[in-house]
């Protein structure tokens, strides 16, 4: 039974996570960071510990310091993340393929 409602309970933390993912966006893209597919994956433990793996469009991105903390604050401000972590990546790069079906049409690349 309660391993039935941690999973219902990470469930519902990865919805949150995903929802404040949504209202962060790269400065130079009018375009939120998640549907960017910046964002290649969240993890959240048993303990409510968040990691996020991310990239940034180019490693020379404007944002490269101030994008990640921005990420970790907002995650560590939902009330059931106990901490946030974030690690950036460039494996596999970013490419306008990443980006999802209402980015592109939002950018007007469909």
């Amino acid at each position: 039974m309660s391993e039935e409602i941690t999973k219902i309970d990470t469930q519902e933390l990865g919805e949150k996570i995903v929802k404040v993912l949504k209202t962060i966006y790269d400065p130079e893209i009018p375009v939120d960071i998640y549907e960017l597919g910046l964002i290649y994956d969240v993890f959240v433990n048993e303990d409510n510990e968040v990691k996020i793996l991310m990239t940034l469009t180019s490693p020379n991105c404007p944002v490269a310091e101030t994008l990640p903390v921005e990420v970790e604050e907002k995650v560590k401000s939902l009330d059931m993340v106990r901490d946030a972590e974030v690690e950036i990546t460039f494996d596999p790069p970013w490419t306008q393929d990443l980006m999802s079906e209402e980015a592109k049409l939002e950018l007007g690349l469909l």
